[in-house]
């Protein structure tokens, strides 16, 4: 097993219609104003941008994203990441009653060398850290879609 390979999974339910969900979802230079973990992103160009991530673990991840795939009609938004993390990520905006139904999966082999060094001892700590990030950018997005971007 390589302990430095990760492959996440969340599942978000929102109230509110896909393609806002999908909208708010495709600006992701607006994702720190709702989504506390999400410290900066910065335009490097019209299809890549560059990241920067801190949740609970004191520790700051940089992160390259290229878009692979942005299909509105389809509800998926797709990217590359390089930096401390290499591989993809992928939103899948579906409808779901009355909301929505975000997925997002992930998968990235860590590069930062501090993380490779504690990859067998950090590896349940980088997971929780994970977790507690996607937790608060549900809660982030949920709060921004109603109107109350106080309540990040």
């Amino acid at each position: 097993m390589d302990w430095s390979h990760y492959r996440f999974r969340s599942v978000w339910d929102l109230a509110a219609p896909p393609a806002r969900v999908y909208a708010v979802l495709e600006q992701a230079e607006e994702y720190p104003r709702w989504w506390p973990q999400v410290r900066a992103v910065e335009s490097l160009g019209p299809r890549t941008g560059a990241g920067y991530f801190r949740s609970f673990l004191p520790y700051e991840i940089k992160v390259t994203a290229t878009e692979l795939l942005r299909d509105p009609a389809g509800g998926v938004l797709e990217v590359a990441l390089h930096g401390d993390l290499e591989g993809w990520a992928r939103w899948t905006v579906r409808p779901r009653g009355r909301g929505t139904r975000a997925v997002y999966e992930q998968e990235v082999e860590v590069r930062r060398a501090l993380m490779r060094r504690l990859a067998v001892p950090g590896r349940p700590f980088f997971r929780l850290n994970h977790a507690l990030m996607m937790r608060a950018g549900r809660r982030g997005l949920a709060a921004h879609l109603a109107g109350r971007p106080e309540a990040v």
